[in-house]
C-alpha cells in the first residue's frame, strides 16, 4: 500500500466533477487501498478520490465503525437538518460551521460493481455528503454559514472529515 499526496485548496482538480467509474478490475482495488492508507495515514474519516489527483467517482470513510468503500456514491434521500463544524484534508487549518440534512441515505456500488444502500445519521451522513461533494467539484468553504477559528472551536461539536 501507498499513501498519496493530499491536494489542497486552491488546486483546481478539486473544483472539477469527477468521472463515474466503469471498470471494478484489481487496478480499483489497489486505489481503494491505497486511498484508505492516506485518509489513515492524515487522521481522517473521509477522502474522496479527487482529494489525490484522481478524478473517479470513489470514496473511503471510516469513522470508527470500519471502512467503506463506496464507487459512484450518490444521495439518494435525506432527513433533518444540522449544524456541526467540519474540517477538510484539503483544506488545512481551517474549520467551519455547515448546515447539512442530520440522516441520509445514498446507494453506491462496491469494488466488485454490485449496487448498495447505506444510511448514515451523525457523523457517518456528514462524512457521506461531504465526500460526495468533493466528487462534484465542492468544498465544505462552499457551503459553511462561518468559519470557526481556534478559540471558538472548544464550545462546538466538531467533524473533521476529509
Amino acid at each position: 500500500m501507498s499513501a498519496k499526496k493530499i491536494l489542497t485548496i486552491g488546486e483546481p482538480l478539486l473544483r472539477s466533477v469527477s468521472h463515474p467509474v466503469k471498470k471494478f478490475d484489481s487496478r480499483l482495488s489497489m486505489i481503494l487501498r491505497d486511498m484508505a492508507q492516506t485518509m489513515y495515514d492524515a487522521q481522517g474519516v473521509g477522502l474522496a478520490a479527487p482529494q489525490v489527483g484522481l478524478m473517479r467517482r470513489i470514496v473511503v470513510i471510516d469513522v470508527g465503525e470500519g471502512l467503506v468503500e463506496l464507487i459512484n456514491p450518490e444521495v439518494i434521500a435525506s432527513q433533518g437538518e444540522i449544524a456541526m463544524i467540519e474540517g477538510c484534508l484539503s483544506v488545512p487549518g481551517r474549520r467551519g460551521c455547515v448546515i447539512r440534512p442530520e440522516k441520509v441515505t445514498a446507494r453506491a456500488q462496491d469494488k466488485k460493481g454490485s449496487y448498495f444502500e447505506v444510511e448514515g445519521e451523525g457523523l457517518y451522513a456528514r462524512a457521506l455528503q461531504h465526500e460526495i461533494d468533493h466528487l462534484d467539484g465542492m468544498l465544505y468553504v462552499d457551503k459553511m454559514s462561518y468559519e470557526v477559528f481556534d478559540d471558538e472551536e472548544e464550545e462546538q461539536e466538531e467533524a473533521a472529515i476529509g
